[in-house]
């Protein structure tokens, strides 16, 4: 992405002011290139048979003079490729017409070209450089031929001066900013770049710290289902041949999956720790009993609220419908989502209170995070980008809001996993919401 973008930027550039070296690359002609070259060759056809005459000021051999008028239009063809050989091959030609022609008529299209390439060299190369310095070699020499083309006086000397040192000015100040424009093309750029791949990282990384869970919570109930076969199995009489059999395969099946999944999965642990939640003890967050505890649920939402509310905030929890039990791995990443959605709060909203619903429904349940933060400074791209902390929808984050957190991105993975949705913006009246939505199809049985 980053050879893209600056080569399309130095596309764009360098056709304005042609290649940063002589005779480097394969550059073709520009629309550019090529307006200019229709100019000087037609208006150099207009000049030398519209004022055809014998008077002195006139065109007195105008075939030599209009194939001049050609072969300048057709040199700056190539000024961005050759720029200064152009120039030299300009003033070559205006030495032929003045041979054939004589020195009776200064022709305007020879200023004209010579402007031209004079700014192009400029901005071909740095002054300082070799080739700067023969550049500006090549318009003075070119300065010194227009003297030669007609008698001038003092002021005509001066005009013509300050016209060629005008367009040897702009060329070098347009190179500057063109390279600047690069610079800063560029280090956009690679800052995208690394913007997507911490982006990336951050989804690897709250994929895997999901992952962990799981394996927990899975290996977990898959002990316990093996636990009670292997009970039940010692509990049967004599005569259960055929029952013992199935429970004995069960338990098989059991202890095969709890040690798939600890080669799957179980590695997971030996890279990097239990997320981003860190509390000032170091565990996995708020409400967490770090690596080796149970893996916590909305049945402990009080617990979280407590530390929170040690923090300095004013938290209110509400439940609405009739609590149920839920599926361990749905249960925490609704905990997840609390959790994640109280430690933006406590980092960025500057909130007097906030709010937690729990709204059990028929099909799905509700977990809901409303402050009345006005939020903060917006950190810079950079911080925002490196912080993971901001947890706000960029499309929908107000003033004060830091946009595009990593959290929202964990946030919206755990509510995908299971078929759900999240939603964050600000409300109505200042504040900020975060909901999740869980579908709750056959939790019933299930659970």
């Amino acid at each position: 992405m980053r050879g893209a973008f600056g080569d399309a930027v130095k596309n764009v550039f360098g056709n304005v002011r042609g290649a940063p070296a002589e005779g480097r690359g394969d550059r073709r002609p520009t629309r550019l290139d090529l307006l200019f070259s229709l100019a000087v060759g037609v208006a150099g056809l207009v000049e030398s048979f519209g004022r055809q005459g014998p008077d002195p000021g006139q065109v007195q051999e105008p075939v030599p003079m209009a194939a001049g008028a050609v072969a300048a239009g057709t040199l700056l063809l190539f000024r961005g490729r050759l720029p200064v050989t152009m120039l030299l091959a300009l003033i070559a030609t205006g030495v032929a017409v003045q041979a054939v022609a004589g020195t009776g008529y200064y022709p305007a299209w020879h200023f004209y070209s010579t402007l031209v390439l004079v700014h192009t060299v400029a901005g071909a190369a740095e002054l300082r450089s070799r080739r700067g310095l023969a550049g500006l070699g090549c318009v003075l020499a070119a300065y010194g031929f227009l003297q030669t083309l007609q008698r001038n006086d003092v002021a005509e000397v001066m005009i013509g001066a300050i016209f060629v040192g005008v367009a040897y000015g702009s060329g070098i100040l347009l190179r500057r900013q063109t390279d600047r424009t690069l610079r800063l093309a560029e280090r956009a750029a690679r800052l995208e770049v690394e913007r997507e791949e911490r982006a990336r990282r951050a989804v690897e990384e709250e994929r895997a710290r999901i992952a962990r869970e799981l394996h927990d919570v899975v290996s977990h109930n898959v002990s316990v289902m093996t636990l009670h076969a292997g009970g039940a199995r010692m509990l049967l009489g004599d005569g259960h041949e055929r029952e013992r059999d199935l429970l004995l395969g069960v338990e098989r099946a059991g202890r095969e999956a709890v040690e798939e999944l600890q080669l799957m999965l179980g590695v997971l642990r030996d890279h990097g720790d239990y997320g981003d939640y860190g509390d000032r003890d170091g565990h996995g967050g708020y409400g967490d009993r770090g690596p080796g505890g149970p893996q916590p649920d909305l049945d402990r939402l009080e617990d979280l609220l407590a530390q929170v509310r040690e923090a300095g905030l004013d938290v209110r929890l509400r439940t609405a419908g009739e609590p149920r039990p839920l599926p361990p791995g749905l249960g925490l990443s609704a905990y997840r989502v609390v959790q994640e959605a109280l430690t933006n709060v406590l980092k960025h909203a500057r909130a007097a209170r906030t709010d937690v619903v729990v709204g059990y429904g028929p099909a799905e349940l509700v977990v809901e995070v409303v402050d009345d933060g006005a939020g903060r400074t917006p950190p810079s791209a950079d911080a925002a980008d490196a912080g993971g902390g901001g947890g706000h929808d960029p499309a929908t984050a107000g003033p004060g809001r830091s946009r595009g957190g990593h959290g929202l991105i964990g946030m919206r993975e755990r509510a995908a996993m299971h078929g759900g949705e999240l939603s964050a913006g600000p409300v109505p009246g200042g504040g900020y919401r975060v909901a999740a939505r869980f579908p709750l199809a056959g939790t019933a049985e299930t659970g």
